[in-house]
């Protein structure tokens, strides 16, 4: 390599080095996405035998990462992907893995990333957070431990301070994810698959989740409590001065107050400020007003640190005879239960597709979400606030043993603004629920649940256990009831002051799409006739809690179908039967069930089965009409059938002799046509329709669109029960990142570009590039059928900040120093294997002298990576002071004839996969010398 680069380098990184005196001064708050670049190998990667006393020792120490975990270990041949990812997802069906999972293997996988940080860093406070990995992980930087975690559903921020270096020398992050570890009895997931950050303030900084600004009602006047956690890194204590700013929905400022605070070297403190605020705008279920409470930090003029969070203005009860109330208006809780997974793309669901699976079940009429069972994303918690729904949030442990109740107390700092957070959740029917134990254990992880938030009350979703003398119930705020219908009215009776809610109801099956239950084919009718053993139908279930005032509402398991727990059956379904919706989030028929009985600001009408009978002409089929109107009229082909009342809880049901043609249900008010739903005889697909949710994607690299895939007659009318193989191309700054169809038993792949329809709908999600910009042409194509396509703008915006992505290379950090000699030593001496004392330990940059000795020994160890033991590889040093010789294994390479201070080469040959360098240099009397900028294994010239 020609000399001149290095030293270009060389006289870089001493400037760099010069410019550390200005980390001193205060610098902005980063949030920058590290969801790129990452490196990843699925399964386990053998780790070598610890073995002989030098192995040993160096394995007790801070920096004893092997493996992957070691900074330099060689990842070269491992897959480049970007976070969310899901592994699990990836893997075909093997119906020798657990059923519970959905049959796909998880097992373990590693994630790999290079990060490079300026020297401006250098005093600032650096954090790594990840979101949420699935499911036990460990963290390492730079080959040492700074993170381990026993749960795939909470976040962590990770203070990387004291590890990492700056300047030219990138740090290797490494994460080793054991998704053999099951937490649920559902599909899991298996890697990162929420975001990663990196996050860079000041050594004077508000923590993370270190604002709280709920707003409290007393005496009629509402007020902000706001308590803003600061924290140092620093080397001194220090004074700094918070500001909280108060904006409303539309950005303008209505409070303001300040405080000032102490804070301790390594220490933390608590800014109390007080907003008064007038005449707000509630926050409520149809008009979800949010306010946003902003945090600055300064320190004297200087604004060192600012965050801001959601909030809203809303008084919430739960009482032991109204049910729930929402600013002192009875509500009834119109709620479903879901898991985190969706069609197509496993766990790693991107932030719109989870917007489209809110904005379907409020079509639905529902009102509220139960996150089963363990911790949303806050994304998604951000959208509940602005969408107007109530959420009840859940932990997944029940547990207050000091790992898990960290696990608690987290979820209760991340989520206690939101104002659709209205009740926490302790436990799902846990097996100690019945016990004094399971009171005692209650009781504590209540109490420390108060400790953060004295707003919302406390619940637990027990499905047993309620007559004994003590149990989990006696320390709820709320009692939680899973399926206990038949102790409504009785338990009310005996604890007439305890606030109930249906924590869990209904667990009825279905089949989108079908219409008579065939167990041999593993399929379920969609009358809402397939109750669970333990649970009712959806109509039964809402009808025992709509007529109880004191059943502050529901929560149907569940809104959507979810992979795994494919209960009634098992392989070949995969995933479950259980949703008013089904994966992909096309509605099955209790969801019309639910419109009909929650919503009422409009006239709604479904007519339910599709209407091709061909071979049963004459007999009769069932039909369902779902409506909240007062009655309903039925008519075949213009004929009419049959009118009746309108049932609210049991729905209206009419037999008509099948005939082809088209069948007509019409809602009526005071004998006025409200509404009116049609169907119609189709005859066999010829062509494909494509219809995406939205028009446009933003190109921000995130942005998610799923498109649904259709197939109509020669006269443009739905096929209900086309089946055709389906394909996909996509052309433009996009990628199409899954497929689906909603089958629960189905084995096609989730991760292609191919999908076969099913009960004639299948879906495929449509994912932007980063900078993207331009047109989207998603085509469609089945054999025997027109294709079809669409088109989807990219709109160019603004993407978030991002850590840049970063060529791996391989530094040489542990170096070995020999004390001084007079004569020149055997630069190939051997050290005792047991010998960690005669020779001293260091890193780069190391300054030696001036000092009487003229000679030293300098050795490390290098891995090679595959990429770089092609012979052209460079072993280059940022800077050797005084004569010297580099050998590798006993070779010399190369001899720097000159004593001044300069960057210096050597090629390396090609040679097994671990080397050892060992540097000899001679010092000129007088001066200094020693190896004074970074040395590492890079790429050669091509």
């Amino acid at each position: 390599m020609p000399r001149s680069p290095l030293l270009f380098r060389w006289l870089a990184t001493c400037a760099l080095l010069v410019m550390t005196a200005a980390s001193a001064q205060a610098s902005a708050r980063e949030r920058l996405s590290l969801d790129g670049g990452w490196l990843f190998h699925r399964g386990e990667v053998a780790m070598p035998a610890i073995k002989g006393h030098g192995m040993s020792y160096q394995n007790g120490k801070a920096n004893n990462g092997w493996g992957p975990a070691a900074a330099d270990f060689d990842d070269s041949g491992w897959r480049r992907l970007d976070l969310p990812h899901d592994w699990a997802v990836e893997n075909p069906f093997d119906r020798d893995e657990n059923v519970s999972q959905g049959y796909r293997a998880r097992g373990i996988g590693w994630y790999r990333r290079y990060l490079q940080l300026p020297e401006t860093d250098r005093g600032r406070h650096i954090e790594l957070q990840f979101d949420a990995i699935a499911t036990h992980s460990t963290v390492w930087i730079n080959g040492i431990v700074v993170d381990r975690r026993w749960s795939g559903y909470d976040g962590r921020s990770i203070d990387i301070t004291p590890y990492v270096r700056y300047g030219t020398d990138p740090n290797t992050i490494a994460v080793r994810v054991d998704a053999d570890a099951q937490e649920g009895w559902w599909y899991e997931g298996a890697g990162i698959y929420r975001h990663s950050w990196l996050v860079k303030r000041d050594a004077l900084h508000i923590a993370t989740d270190g604002l709280h600004a709920n707003p409290v009602n007393q005496g009629g006047r509402w007020t902000i409590p706001v308590e803003v956690t600061l924290q140092s890194s620093a080397k001194a204590a220090s004074d700094g001065t918070v500001d909280a700013v108060l904006t409303d929905p539309a950005g303008r400022e209505v409070a303001r107050g300040s405080a000032r605070a102490r804070i301790d070297a390594l220490g933390s403190a608590i800014a109390r400020i007080k907003l008064e605020v007038r005449d707000p705008k509630l926050w409520s279920l149809a008009q979800p007003n949010v306010y946003r409470v902003r945090a600055v930090l300064r320190d004297r003029a200087n604004e060192i640190d600012r965050t801001e969070v959601q909030t809203g203005f809303r008084s919430i009860r739960f009482d032991a005879d109204r049910g729930f109330l929402l600013n002192g208006e009875a509500v009834k809780i119109q709620g479903v239960c879901i898991h985190q997974d969706h069609a197509g793309v496993g766990v790693a669901v991107p932030e719109a597709i989870w917007e489209f699976r809110l904005r379907r079940l409020k079509e639905m009429g529902t009102n509220a979400i139960r996150f089963a069972h363990n911790a949303p994303a806050t994304e998604v918690l951000d959208m509940a606030d602005r969408m107007g729904l109530l959420v009840m949030d859940e932990n997944r442990h029940f547990n207050p043993s000091p790992d898990y109740m960290q696990q608690l107390t987290w979820l209760v700092r991340r989520d206690r603004n939101h104002p659709s957070v209205v009740l926490w959740s302790i436990f799902n029917e846990e097996p100690l629920q019945s016990t004094e134990a399971g009171y005692e254990m209650s009781r504590r992880m209540v109490h420390e649940i108060k400790k953060l938030d004295t707003t919302r009350p406390v619940t637990g979703a027990m499905h047993g256990g309620l007559t004994t003398a003590l149990n989990a119930a006696d320390a709820l705020d709320v009692v939680g009831l899973n399926y206990q219908t038949w102790i409504y009215d009785d338990y009310h009776k005996k604890h007439p002051k305890r606030p109930l809610t249906s924590t869990e109801d209904t667990s009825a099956f279905m089949t989108r799409g079908e219409y008579a239950s065939d167990r041999k084919a593993q399929v379920m009718g969609s009358y809402d006739d397939e109750p669970s053993s333990w649970g009712n139908t959806h109509r039964d279930a809402w009808k025992a809690i709509a007529q109880r005032p004191f059943i502050a509402g529901s929560f149907v398991w569940t809104g959507m179908d979810y992979r795994g727990e494919p209960t009634p059956y098992e392989w070949p379904s995969a995933s479950s039967f259980f949703g008013a919706m089904d994966l992909a989030g096309f509605a099955k028929g209790a969801f019309w069930i639910h419109q009909a009985q929650w919503v009422k600001d409009r006239p709604v009408v479904k007519l339910q089965p599709h209407w091709n009978w061909t071979g049963r002409e004459g007999q009769d089929i069932h039909v369902m009409v779902t409506s909240n109107a007062q009655r309903v009229r039925v008519l075949l082909n213009d004929r009419t059938i049959g009118e009746q009342a309108v049932d609210p809880y049991e729905m209206n049901h009419f037999q008509v002799p099948y005939a082809p043609g088209r069948i007509e249900a019409v809602a009526l008010r005071d004998g006025k046509e409200v509404a009116h739903d049609v169907v119609e005889t189709s005859g066999a697909p010829v062509s494909l329709v494509l219809t995406p949710d939205r028009q446009a994607l933003a190109g921000d690299g995130l942005d998610a669109m799923p498109v649904t895939v259709s197939a109509v007659d020669a006269r443009g009318r739905p096929v209900p029960l086309a089946q055709d193989k389906v394909s996909f191309s996509l052309e433009g700054q996009g990628a199409i990142i899954g497929v689906g169809n909603g089958d629960p038993n189905s084995h096609e792949a989730d991760k292609a570009s191919a999908r076969s329809l099913f009960n004639g709908l299948a879906q495929v999600i449509v994912q932007s590039r980063r900078d993207g910009r331009g047109v989207l042409r998603l085509r469609a194509h089945a054999e025997g059928l027109q294709g079809a396509e669409v088109e989807l703008a990219v709109n160019a915006v603004h993407a978030s900040p991002r850590v840049p992505d970063v060529e791996p290379t391989t530094p040489l950090q542990s170096w070995r120093v020999s004390p001084p000699a007079t004569t020149r030593p055997d630069p190939n001496v051997v050290l005792a294997e047991n010998d960690m004392n005669s020779w001293g330990w260091d890193e780069p940059p190391m300054r030696r002298g001036p000092e009487a000795g003229a000679f030293r020994l300098y050795r490390s160890g290098v891995n090679v990576r595959a990429d770089r033991n092609d012979g052209r590889a460079q072993l280059s040093f940022g800077g050797i002071a005084g004569k010297a010789e580099v050998w590798v294994d006993g070779v010399k390479l190369g001899e720097k004839i000159q004593a001044e201070p300069a960057p210096f080469a050597v090629t390396l040959p090609r040679g097994a996969a671990h080397r050892e360098v060992t540097v000899l240099i001679e010092a000129v009397q007088g001066q200094a010398s020693g190896l004074w900028g970074r040395v590492v294994l890079e790429r050669g010239a091509r």
